[in-house]
């Protein structure tokens, strides 16, 4: 088995997540992690750990979603900290993660906040 693709620039954790994702591949989508990355999901909770992800993710991969891939917003970066950000096509709101650059010089998400809908003013 070959090992899977590791995130050169921080935008590239996006395309990485949609490919695998629509691959059936959860632990690829854990790679995607630090180990100790915070997750805002599912909806109103928080999964912390690559491990805990992982299982998220085998739960929402065996329902077969299929994700989309959305263009990048431009990312902000300090040093080894990028801030990546996509509008997303659904109408959630907004999708937000912080990344760090691993000392081989990859890019892992540390936290992400895959769905955010603002509250309706009225």
């Amino acid at each position: 088995m070959t090992e899977n693709e590791k995130a050169q620039k921080p935008e590239d954790l996006t395309r990485l997540f949609v490919e695998r994702s629509n691959a059936g591949d959860a632990a690829g989508v854990a790679a995607l992690y630090e180990e100790d990355a915070v997750m805002a999901y599912p909806p109103g909770g928080t999964t912390v750990g690559r491990a805990a992800i992982q299982e998220l993710w085998e739960q929402v991969l065996s329902h077969r979603p299929h994700f989309e891939q959305e263009p990048p917003l431009p990312t902000l970066v300090s040093g080894d900290i990028a801030l990546t950000s996509t509008p997303p096509k659904d109408g959630a709101g907004a999708r937000a993660q912080v990344v760090r650059r691993q000392p081989d010089g990859t890019w892992l998400r540390l936290l992400d906040q895959p769905e955010f809908t603002p509250p309706s003013e009225g």
